[in-house]
């Protein structure tokens, strides 16, 4: 790849930055669990288009991003976004090739193992269980998976993102 340059580095920030924002804006309190993993979506979208240019070390630095902003343990975000763009990455050429419906039960799964280690960690430190609809916010990342798609798709493609 000597000679080939890279384009789009201010375009995968800006996605970032906009999920950071999703992911603080404030809501009222019954809603707040509505809100899907933003971060996540981002990070498996990017990991999946680009994994020679967002992996592991991006999901670690959002995950401490997300950890700063919503004042959790410094590092549980980190350590859960990290595994997901890990794995996201290791299958990055089979998810490319299954359509856009079959890639959501994928972000499912991997929203949920998210959620997972932050409720494993959250265990850990003593903090007391969670109710039924702390998963929803993976369930609404598999329902809105093919409009996140279809909309970091086209920005990739409108800025010829490489």
């Amino acid at each position: 790849m000597i000679g080939s340059r890279q384009h789009g580095g201010g375009v995968i920030a800006f996605t970032f930055i906009i999920a950071l924002l999703l992911t603080v804006i404030p809501l009222p309190e019954g809603l707040r669990f509505l809100r899907p993993d933003w971060v996540g979506l981002v990070l498996i979208y990017w990991c999946m288009a680009l994994p020679h240019r967002v992996g592991v070390a991006s999901g670690w630095f959002m995950g401490l991003m997300v950890d700063l902003l919503t004042g959790t343990l410094l590092g549980q975000h980190a350590l859960s976004l990290t595994v997901i763009a890990y794995i996201t990455l290791k299958f990055h050429q089979r998810l490319r090739l299954v359509p856009v419906w079959q890639q959501s039960l994928t972000v499912l799964v991997l929203l949920v193992l998210h959620q997972l280690l932050a409720l494993w960690i959250s265990r850990i430190i003593g903090r007391p269980g969670v109710p039924w609809y702390f998963w929803m916010p993976s369930v609404l990342g598999m329902i809105i998976w093919p409009l996140v798609y279809v909309t970091l798709r086209g920005l990739r493609r409108g800025f010829r993102v490489s």
